[in-house]
């Protein structure tokens, strides 16, 4: 009572809000606002200042146990079980602690944890988190499937973006759910409130427990909200209640950062989405791969994305005066440049054009009429003459991303290459890449972006996924890989003195046909930023030897990536050539070798791969790369021992490699060793759960061991997952509609100002 009679005195200050009251008011506020919000449903929390005592906290989580089965019940009788009676989230994978719906007023407010954590808060209000549902970008796509499908199916979306209204029960029909939290997206309680992972299968792949801000001195979690003396008191507590070691994983990370359209919601089959964090776990930064071309230091996504700096407000969980970031600055300057969070949006320019994810090279020309390449250029002479058709090789490097150019949904977002050669006054002699006056991009640029398609061979371009059944094309760059981009120009006759060349890589959020969809065609221009840049000076005559730029790579590195562009375009004999180049400037350089019998191998020429990669091994007995594709040349040559010593030897060091897992597994199965196979593509499982070698491979593999349901369900999986061999079908029409970019399916093209048979002057070849 004398908590109700404090409140009562302070009554007429409650518009001056939080900040202004007293910490005892205020809590007193806050105490009396727990009780009042659940008493609807059910009393409880009946003595905020309880002491410690197991009995009076016992009856804390009966009360609170009774009342969430009360709010469940009255809930679940007009919920719309579209998915299976007790399919709360599906088609998303959002699960909770006791099965069954969590009352909204459950989770504590952002003002709430605001009030002390003060830099924490205000990172996180103009952060993508705290926007992930209410957005006019995200509303538009999911409310067309909400009118197309049911609200039912906005779950998928939901479970990521709006986890309060998946678990409270408000994505139904005809809802009585308070939606106020929407504005608030994903809350401080609702990410620290998760209390395991399911796997790493995404669409929300975490299961959240009661929300809570404190533990009783058995760990126990206090539900509700409880003053901050309580809190200070019991900071140790306090953090066991907030605080999970697996929050600093990517595996946390990859709970939303990962997903997939599954039956439920296509009533078609299951279609891989977005693997930001399968990128992550197969670049360099994991160290859990051994066939990555590069390594590096262990970062994860939040060593990147949430990095430490010094904290201007007042932060609790600040450690030596440095706080770890919570605006998780990426890519998205769409949702700042909206909102007018100019301090977000100059934060996340910084990132993007700061970070040196990518390196520009413009690597060699090829004068038309002429075989040779003059390669690298910088350190190669070279004479031109007016009138010359040039052709110029750009190679571009995905040098310190964890994941993919462009990550997650890439038929949103667009990055580019835009190409440009001027003359000495600055003329333009040819531009590719370039906006157009309604915003539009070139359509023949080269875009790090991809097509899916309908079943009408139609670009989805709303963002509809549920109608996606196929890819036309996909250009990204995977992390630590590189690609090579060819332009083709002339040299005007009257040219004189130099022309200079210049290629960067752009990168706008959102593509502007999205943009279309969400506002109409009348809108101001969203930011363009520029990635990586690099520029050549071309003379007319002699053109000698030149210093690189600081950001430049060394020769050896140029002539890498190159054979890797040249590998990923399946030009082998070229790669082959590159890759010589590589061992010819650094001969102790291991991967070099390995390279070249990699090169081989996909070649199929596994008798000519055996001696670089004895090579690479001679330099550095034990690579775990070079034997990983010496195990695969063991067996095509028969000697199964060496195949299955080799693989063990590579696991010994990458315990964690899907591909050594996937090949022992079919190692072990070939030499008829079930038991041993069979583990081996359980642990892949473990890694990938969507593997597709495990599920086919599993299914036979528990069939003989007689588990006749395990394998009925791997068989299952393996048929919902697999790439529906119909699909390329409409992959084609889409092409044959859109000739003018159809060109960016096929791995080697031209861009070009050249007029060619069949294409006119500004096309591609």
């Amino acid at each position: 009572m004398q908590l109700l009679s404090e409140w009562a005195r302070t009554r007429s200050a409650r518009a001056i809000g939080f900040a202004r009251r007293s910490v005892a008011v205020r809590a007193a506020y806050l105490a009396l606002v727990a009780v009042l919000s659940l008493a609807t449903v059910f009393a409880f929390l009946p003595n905020i200042h309880a002491s410690s005592d197991q009995s009076q906290t016992q009856q804390k989580l009966t009360d609170q146990d009774a009342a969430r089965k009360l709010y469940a019940d009255k809930i679940g009788k007009t919920y719309n079980f579209a998915f299976g009676p007790k399919n709360i989230s599906t088609p998303g994978n959002a699960a909770v602690v006791g099965d069954t719906f969590l009352q909204p007023d459950t989770f504590p407010t952002a003002d709430y944890c605001g009030h002390c954590h003060q830099e924490a808060y205000h990172q996180w209000r103009q952060s993508l988190h705290s926007n992930s549902f209410r957005t006019p970008f995200y509303r538009t796509s999911v409310n067309i499937l909400i009118r197309t499908k049911g609200i039912e199916f906005s779950r998928h979306c939901d479970s990521c973006h709006n986890p309060i209204a998946v678990l409270g029960g408000g994505l139904t029909q005809d809802s009585l759910v308070d939606r106020k939290f929407d504005q608030d997206g994903l809350t401080c309680t609702t990410c620290h409130s998760v209390q395991k992972l399911q796997s790493t299968m995404g669409n929300g792949g975490y299961v959240m427990g009661v929300p809570a801000v404190l533990v009783d001195e058995n760990g126990v979690r206090i539900p509700g909200l409880v003053p901050d003396s309580e809190i200070l008191a019991h900071l140790d507590r306090h953090s066991k209640a907030v605080m999970q070691t697996f929050y600093r994983t990517p595996e946390f990370c990859s709970a939303c950062h990962k997903a997939n359209l599954p039956n439920p919601l296509n009533g078609y089959k299951f279609i891989r989405a977005f693997t930001a964090y399968d990128e992550w776990q197969n670049s360099k930064f994991s160290q859990r791969n051994p066939l990555t071309f590069y390594q590096a230091d262990f970062t994860t996504c939040q060593g990147c994305h949430m990095k430490r700096a010094a904290n201007a407000l007042k932060e609790p969980g600040a450690k030596n005066g440095t706080f770890a970031s919570h605006r998780w600055t990426a890519g998205n300057t769409a949702v700042p440049f909206y909102y007018g969070f100019d301090e977000q949006l100059a934060k996340t320019v910084e990132f993007l054009k700061t970070g040196n994810y990518l390196n520009v090279d413009l690597f060699a020309i090829r004068k038309a009429n002429e075989d040779k390449v003059i390669a690298p250029l910088g350190s190669t002479p070279f004479t031109l003459a007016p009138g010359d058709v040039i052709q110029t090789m750009v190679v571009i490097q995905n040098k310190n991303i964890g994941h993919s150019l462009i990550p997650e949904v890439r038929d949103l977002y667009e990055a580019w290459v835009e190409f440009v050669v001027t003359d000495s006054d600055n003329k333009e002699i040819y531009h590719s890449g370039f906006i157009k006056p309604n915003g539009m991009l070139d359509e023949r640029a080269h875009s790090f972006t991809n097509r899916p398609v309908n079943t009408e061979g139609t670009f989805v371009d709303n963002h509809k996924v549920w109608t996606i059944h196929s890819v036309a094309y996909d250009n990204t760059i995977q992390a630590g890989r590189s690609v090579l981009v060819r332009y083709e120009f002339r040299i005007p006759t009257a040219v004189k003195g130099a022309v200079k060349i210049t290629a960067r890589v752009n990168y706008r959020h959102l593509r502007q046909s999205y943009l279309n969809n969400v506002f109409g065609e009348d809108h101001v221009l969203y930011p363009v930023v520029e990635l990586a840049s690099r520029t050549r000076t071309l003379n007319i005559g002699e053109n000698p030897v030149t210093a690189p730029e600081p950001t430049d790579n060394a020769d050896w590195m140029r002539w890498n990536n190159l054979g890797i562009s040249y590998l990923d375009q399946l030009q082998y004999s070229d790669a082959v050539q590159a890759f010589a180049q590589v061992v010819k400037l650094r001969p102790d350089y291991p991967d070099g070798y390995t390279n070249i019998g990699l090169t081989n191998i996909e070649w199929e020429k596994y008798g000519s791969a055996r001696a670089s990669l004895e090579k690479a091994l001679e330099l550095n007995p034990g690579n775990a790369r070079a034997l990983y594709y010496l195990a695969l040349v063991e067996r095509r040559a028969g000697h199964y021992d060496a195949e299955v010593d080799d693989l063990k030897k590579v696991l010994a060091q990458y315990p964690q490699s899907r591909d050594a897992r996937r090949e022992l597994g079919i190692s072990y199965y070939q030499q008829r060793r079930p038991q041993e196979a069979m583990e081996q593509f359980e642990a892949l499982q473990a890694i990938d759960p969507d593997d597709l070698a495990a599920h086919y491979n599993l299914s036979l593999l528990y069939r003989r061991m007689g588990m006749k349901d395990k394998a009925k369900e791997q068989s299952a999986m393996f048929v919902t997952k697999k790439v529906d061999p119909g699909a390329p079908t409409y992959s084609l029409d889409f092409l044959r509609k859109h000739p003018e970019i159809s060109i960016e399916s096929v791995p080697w093209h031209m861009h070009t100002d050249m007029p060619h048979p069949g294409v006119s002057s500004g096309g591609e070849q």
